[in-house]
Parts: structure tokens; C-alpha cells; sequence
């Protein structure tokens, strides 16, 4: 298995924090989000970590190269990262060779969360937490008839549930071709302002694809300020310390 972590965007509704970083560098809890990833990682047995960088890679790559549970890391560029997340994965599919977890790079998640998705029964898996309804833009778990029809913030109106997505996908690499495929008509189309997710329409109609539900572990993805401040009081006091007593 080998981590695929999106992390080149710049991260602009926190651009307060991220105008001198990375969005994956910052600070929760004394410690920068990223090294939190690398220690649930390492727990979990995954050692084999690509990063895709883009914005203030250069900081990514030195705190990378400090941290003592990041031992095989290895970094592609997305030249377009000022756009969608859909560059990020496109160009992530020369590191695909093997069964991947894809993430992306601004959640704090208890290591349960990661370690249902990696130990699902399903070879290609979403994470779902079903207690969540739809506000306003969270991007949501469609499954009908067993299976994820979708992953996007339009939610159809044929389904049998519906949950927020967490950010991770687990592809077999059986499936990875097909991945890639749904993909890149997306990229030859020119969509490259297309967040990743709503690319996936055709892996989905051609991939079974299940959930593990994730609804009561605690988890947040860090969008904006107020985000980070529910990360800290209290998403961070319920997490568990895997591995992680590096530099914070």
C-alpha cells in the first residue's frame, strides 16, 4: 500500500495562515497537520508516501526531510496547482503502482478513521461519515444500490445514502487504469479548474466501489479559520498519539 497525499493548492479561504505555507504546515496542537499524517501512517504499517506539491513546495519538502517517521517520501509537481485538484491527481498517476490511499492533505482525523478505509473489506473504498447532512458546500457520498454513484457537492436525487466524504479513497491497483482513465477525459477536455472528485463519474460506473462508515470518529477537514479552531478545541483532545513525538 502507498499514500498518495494532494497537498499543492494554496489553500486561499485560509490565507491568513497559508500566505507564508503550505496548508498542510499548519500548526494543530504544537504540531504541523502533515507530521500528524506521517505518524498515523507509519502506525498503520504505510511507509511508502507520495506527496503531490505545488504552492511553497519548498517548505513541504524541507519540513518533510526533519521529520523522523517520514522516511520514504518522494515529491511530483503539479505545474498547474493554482487551479483544480483534478492537476493534483493527474499528476500523481506515474506513483501509482501499487494499491494506493489517496488524501487529501487538510483533515485531522483520529487514526481509526484511516486505519476502517485501509482494513475495509472492499479493494475500492470511500470513507463516509453518515451523520453528516449538507450544509453548504461539504462534498458528499452517494451510494445507491450498494455502491458509490458519486462524489461531489451536487448531490443527485436518486439515492439510497448519503454522507460526507472525508477526503480518502482506497484504489486497488487493478483499478488504478481505470482511475486514470476517468480522469485524464477530464484533463484532455481541458477541465482543470475541476475539483478531482467530480472527475471520478466514469471510475464509479465502471468500479464497484463501497464505504466504511466513519460517523461518531472524531475528524475535520480545515477549510477556514473557524475550521482550525474546532480542530483544536475539539477534534485534537480526542485523538489518540501514534508514533508522535517528533518536532512539533
Amino acid at each position: 500500500m502507498k499514500a498518495v497525499i494532494l497537498a499543492a493548492g494554496r489553500g486561499r479561504r485560509l490565507e491568513v495562515l497559508t500566505r507564508h505555507r503550505p496548508k498542510c504546515l499548519i500548526d494543530v496542537g504544537g504540531k504541523p497537520l502533515l507530521y500528524r499524517y506521517f505518524d498515523v501512517l507509519a502506525h498503520l504499517g504505510v511507509t511508502r508516501i507520495c506527496m503531490v506539491v505545488g504552492y511553497k513546495q519548498e517548505h513541504i519538502r524541507e519540513a518533510v526531510a526533519s521529520y523522523p517517521t517520514a522516511t520514504d517520501v518522494t515529491f511530483l509537481v503539479n505545474p498547474d496547482f493554482e487551479r483544480g485538484s483534478i492537476g493534483s491527481l493527474w499528476t500523481a498517476r506515474e506513483a501509482m503502482d501499487d494499491d494506493v490511499v489517496i488524501m487529501d492533505a487538510d483533515v485531522l482525523f483520529h487514526p481509526a478513521v484511516l486505519d476502517r478505509l485501509l482494513n475495509s473489506s472492499h479493494a475500492n473504498a470511500l470513507l463516509m461519515d453518515e451523520t453528516v447532512t449538507q450544509h453548504t458546500e461539504e462534498c458528499m457520498v452517494v451510494m445507491r444500490q450498494g455502491r458509490v454513484t458519486a462524489l461531489s457537492k451536487q448531490v443527485p436525487d436518486e439515492c439510497d445514502l448519503v454522507g460526507e466524504g472525508v477526503g480518502f479513497l482506497r484504489v486497488e491497483r487493478a483499478a488504478v487504469p481505470q482511475l486514470l482513465r476517468s480522469v485524464e477525459s477530464r484533463v484532455k477536455q481541458g477541465l482543470l479548474d475541476m475539483e478531482y472528485e467530480d472527475a471520478l463519474m466514469d471510475f464509479f460506473r465502471e468500479v464497484p466501489v463501497g464505504v466504511e462508515k466513519i460517523g461518531g470518529l472524531p475528524w475535520i477537514e480545515i477549510d477556514f479559520p473557524e475550521d482550525l479552531e474546532r480542530a483544536k478545541q475539539e477534534i485534537l483532545p480526542r485523538l489518540g498519539n501514534p508514533g508522535g513525538s517528533g518536532p512539533g
